[in-house]
């Protein structure tokens, strides 16, 4: 039996700075392989040490997991830990569509907007994935891989996965940042993703005031619109009205998809 063991990585970043990436693998036996789930801002997910937010504590959700159903995955956690501009920035992609700043934003709010989702896409893929199939016990291939992220590590995720449906299974996507988006270029840019196979999306928001409820209602419209087109079974949206925009409900949540995922496998 081998141990659980969280172990953090560096890496060079395309835009020129260190990356940190912390693995953690659950306990499991000599020889197993373990689904992944790839997440972002990995300074959330595994303590309150690291985090001004609070955590995810997603080792305790695998491990809740392991009880329920005899299974468990390895969780990836890409840090977004620099200055909140710099974690937008790079959780945004750019070839969406047009961007819809909202009226009252002054200029120089606007002009601080450089998106570099697709940098980051490439990072995870490229640079991320290969490190970490060939040093931990990663179960291989398409069926066995997810991505997850909240905010706008929700928006990323949606993109990375919808990108590269042959490379992930499913996605959770929570709290997305989908409003950022003229409309109509962003379900011309989802219209133009759609294959016959594509990733299981886990589509959640929460309805409380302020950002949420706005992210909430373009998450319900967005969700409406892929009923139409979206592989029949592939879609799961969550609702919590209650909710806030806040770790401790992706925290909940997270433990749902993880669930869905696993039983994916």
């Amino acid at each position: 039996m081998k141990n659980e063991e969280l172990v953090k990585l560096s890496f060079n970043y395309p835009e020129g700075q260190s990356r940190a990436v912390r693995v953690f693998v659950p306990e499991h036996e000599d020889g197993e392989t373990l689904p992944v789930i790839y997440m972002t801002d990995g300074q959330n997910l595994f303590d309150e040490e690291s985090s001004s937010f609070g955590s995810w504590h997603t080792r305790e959700a695998v491990a809740a997991e392991r009880q329920i159903s005899g299974k468990a995955a390895i969780i990836v956690g890409i840090h977004n830990d620099g200055s909140p501009i710099q974690r937008t920035n790079e959780l945004t992609p750019e070839s969406i569509g047009r961007f819809e700043f909202p009226p009252d934003m002054p200029e120089e709010a606007r002009a601080m907007i450089v998106p570099q989702g697709e940098s980051f896409d490439e990072f995870v893929v490229n640079t991320v994935m290969p490190e970490v199939e060939a040093r931990f016990p990663v179960k291989k291939g398409r069926e066995n891989t997810a991505f997850c992220g909240s905010s706008s590590g929700g928006l990323q995720c949606f993109f990375t996965a919808l990108s590269h449906p042959d490379i992930f299974s499913a996605a959770g996507v929570f709290s997305p940042c989908f409003m950022l988006y003229n409309g109509a270029d962003f379900m011309g840019w989802i219209h133009g993703r759609l294959r016959e196979e594509m990733p299981f999306l886990y589509l959640y928001s929460g309805g409380d005031e302020g950002l949420e409820s706005v992210i909430c209602s373009v998450t319900q419209m967005t969700s409406k619109a892929l009923e139409e087109s979206y592989p029949k079974g592939m879609l799961k949206t969550v609702i919590k009205p209650e909710a806030k925009h806040c770790e401790a409900a992706w925290e909940k949540i997270f433990v749902d998809f993880l669930h869905d995922f696993l039983a994916l496998n």
